[in-house]
């Protein structure tokens, strides 16, 4: 009878044991399921945040949209501190529109297109030498009046376009801020940048 009883009480043992066995197998697997959840969450919250297009920054600018810290230098009169390289092609812009420019090139580039840069930045003296050289656009000419470009703001790019070029930037450039801002000249793209109190506005919004 003794030996009856303890068999009874050793099968209950082990059948407590496995159930508790059991219970800690399914809390464990409930807690790293959990556990990945969160972590999935975080991973894809991480990377919603990494694929957000960097908005930059807004930017001072008068009422012809001339940011006001290249307004204080003058057109043509841009100091090399407030210019930038666009990437290794050797011409410089001011520093956000060569940023702009160079992510450009770069997006372009992956798309297996390839831009080519035959102009950027024009100082005063270039300007005027070019005024002479092919008339004022004004007058059917292919110059800007001296001390007014978009070349003399560091803020324009002539590009060298094939054909498959030049539809891949009218399709693409105003995602980085550029625009065909010269109607008889399909190779110039001004850069215009976004005013801070348009930011502030969206922002509100």
């Amino acid at each position: 009878m003794n030996a009856r009883i303890a068999d009874i009480q050793s099968r209950m043992i082990a059948l407590q044991t496995q159930q508790a066995g059991r219970t800690t197998q399914q809390s464990q697997s409930s807690t790293t399921t959990g556990g990945a959840s969160g972590d999935d969450f975080a991973s894809y919250l991480s990377d919603a945040v990494s694929q957000t297009p960097a908005t930059g920054r807004g930017y001072a600018v008068n009422s012809k949209g001339i940011p006001t810290e290249l307004e204080a230098y003058g057109n043509g009169k841009i100091p090399a501190s407030a210019l930038q390289p666009v990437g290794s092609t050797g011409f410089k812009l001011w520093a956000p529109a060569a940023e702009s420019m160079t992510r450009m090139i770069a997006d372009a580039q992956k798309a297996g297109v390839h831009i080519g840069i035959t102009e950027t930045y024009r100082p005063l003296a270039e300007q005027v030498d070019l005024a002479r050289r092919k008339g004022l656009y004004s007058q059917g000419g292919l110059a800007a009046k001296p001390g007014t470009s978009e070349h003399g703001w560091g803020m324009a790019a002539d590009l060298d376009l094939d054909a498959k070029a030049l539809s891949w930037v009218r399709a693409n450039a105003d995602k980085y801020g550029f625009y065909n801002t010269a109607s008889r000249e399909s190779w110039h793209w001004g850069f215009k940048p976004e005013s801070s109190g348009a930011r502030q506005q969206l922002a509100v919004q």
